[in-house]
């Protein structure tokens, strides 16, 4: 089930009049827990079990590792957890990618070895719930909070449908202390909330599929050459429809939480916006990189064991960002070059940090160094270079990605142009709004801003939404993260 079908609207309405009875909270719990199960079955139905398998091991590995006191117990049992939560997601996952490379290492060696190709269905949102799991068995290991009391609290943690299968990625002091006294959404939170949750939709269906998408997907689906013009418009036009795409996601999800009276972290601070990559990563993806950062790059060791160890750490940690997101090389190489950016910015900020230059870190009153326009144009230049990055998120081989950056930089020249001047206008305008926009409200937020603005300014944009909602609903297809 998605968020931009009308199955959900119908859903999500039944949910919300249940919720709303005058029931007991176990029973409110119980009927959320039902309907994140209903909501998960929508797509697949047998794969239920390995999400209920995922909770109940990991409910009942962290409550023992939380109270075991043998070290090599304690041990055994997180290897266990990461066992079980790693290796399913590296089945399904990843298996048939690891069979592929397995193979044609062999035959390189000269085994000729030809298996067959394994038939492999990728779970919705495995990824997500398995990096949920997993930082509640690690935070018992190191015992960061204490065990969730109750099976049911747990489960839902687990399973809250409006982050399930694409995040926010919660942590359980963020969620689980929520779910243990009753939550009741007050007028203000549901107005919230559905105002979110309709910016979401219209960050999806409007912005990102019926006005960026197409143009993405001509450009990216063109295996020959293109002028510079056309691919830079294609690459710009994904740039917008990757961001309204995942971001339109997360503000739904924060939004339909907000209407049961939960509160689901930030997810995207306007990252292109971004003064640095260190600065895009603080705004993008937030609580994936939030994740990275405390269970990947400071258990490396992080910036505490010397310079060189510290760029191994962040080339390590971008890496496995790059391979979380998909099974494929070009992945991998889009790790490392957001990897090789922060290098950069770092060895940069380290030789002239004793010498006046362009701060990332930008207070709430303006820019602290440098000055605003200088930092707006080193924020272009992040949003430029970021561009390049996307080329490999996007491409299906390194092929193909070399090929368009080939055009875009003006190394290779031909190909018939494809594009429309009504679709260069239309990205050309949207995506020079939407960086307007981010550096604009690079320190506020959309409900910080609705406060500010008349009601009636703020009940025609709200209409003008829902009606380009409405006339833009022609088909309701996946979020991009999906996938991931």
């Amino acid at each position: 089930m998605v968020f931009n079908s009308y199955t959900f609207i119908a859903f999500f309405i039944v949910v919300l009049l249940l919720y709303n009875l005058p029931l007991a909270w176990k029973s409110k719990k119980i009927i959320l827990l039902l309907a994140s199960y209903v909501f998960y079955a929508a797509w697949n139905p047998p794969f239920i079990l390995l999400l209920w398998l995922s909770t109940v091991v990991d409910y009942f590995v962290g409550r023992a590792l939380y109270t075991q006191e043998n070290v090599t117990k304690k041990r055994l049992l997180l290897v266990i957890s990461l066992i079980g939560n790693l290796g399913m997601l590296c089945f399904f996952k990843y298996g048939g990618f690891l069979l592929e490379n397995f193979t044609l290492l062999v035959n390189a060696i000269g085994v000729d070895f030809h298996p067959a190709k394994p038939d492999i269905i990728l779970p919705a949102g495995i990824s997500f719930y398995t990096f949920t799991t997993l930082c509640y068995t690690i935070d018992m290991y190191h015992k960061k909070s204490e065990p969730v009391k109750s099976i049911l609290d747990f489960s839902l943690f687990v399973t809250f449908f409006p982050h399930l299968v694409a995040g926010p990625i919660v942590r359980p002091p963020q969620l689980v202390p929520q779910f243990e006294t009753p939550r009741i959404s007050t007028r203000k939170m549901l107005m919230d909330g559905l105002l979110l949750l309709s910016l979401g939709l219209f960050m999806k269906v409007v912005l990102a599929d019926t006005l960026l998408a197409g143009t993405a997907n001509d450009v990216f689906g063109n295996d020959g050459m293109l002028p510079m013009l056309d691919t830079w418009m294609g690459v710009l036009a994904f740039s917008g429809q990757i961001f309204f795409d995942f971001a339109g996601y997360s503000t739904c999800a924060i939004g339909a939480a907000l209407c049961l009276g939960f509160v689901l972290p930030d997810n995207f601070k306007y990252p292109y916006a971004a003064v640095g990559f260190s600065d895009f990563w603080r705004r993008w993806h937030i609580t994936l990189s939030a994740w990275l950062r405390d269970y990947l790059y400071i258990p490396l060791g992080g910036n505490k064991k010397g310079e060189g160890r510290t760029y191994i750490n962040l080339m390590l940690t971008m890496l496995l960002g790059g391979l979380w997101h998909g099974a494929n090389w070009t992945f991998v190489f889009w790790g490392g070059l957001h990897g090789f950016y922060l290098w950069v910015e770092r060895f940069i900020r380290e030789k002239f940090k004793s010498k006046p230059m362009l701060s990332p870190d930008i207070s709430t009153a303006g820019i602290t160094s440098g000055g605003r326009s200088g930092s707006f144009i080193y924020a272009l230049l992040t949003f430029m270079l970021i561009n390049v990055t996307w080329v490999f998120f996007r491409a299906s081989t390194f092929k193909q990605s070399w090929t368009m950056l080939g055009s875009m930089f003006g190394i290779t020249h031909g190909g018939e142009p494809m594009l429309t001047s009504i679709s260069i206008i239309k990205v050309s305008v949207i995506v020079t709004i939407m960086v307007i926009v981010h550096w604009l409200m690079r320190n506020s937020s959309v409900l910080t801003l609705a406060y500010k603005i008349p009601w009636w300014v703020l009940s025609i944009a709200w209409a003008c939404m829902l009606f380009s909602i409405m006339l833009s609903q022609e088909s309701t297809s996946s979020f991009i993260y999906f996938q991931f």
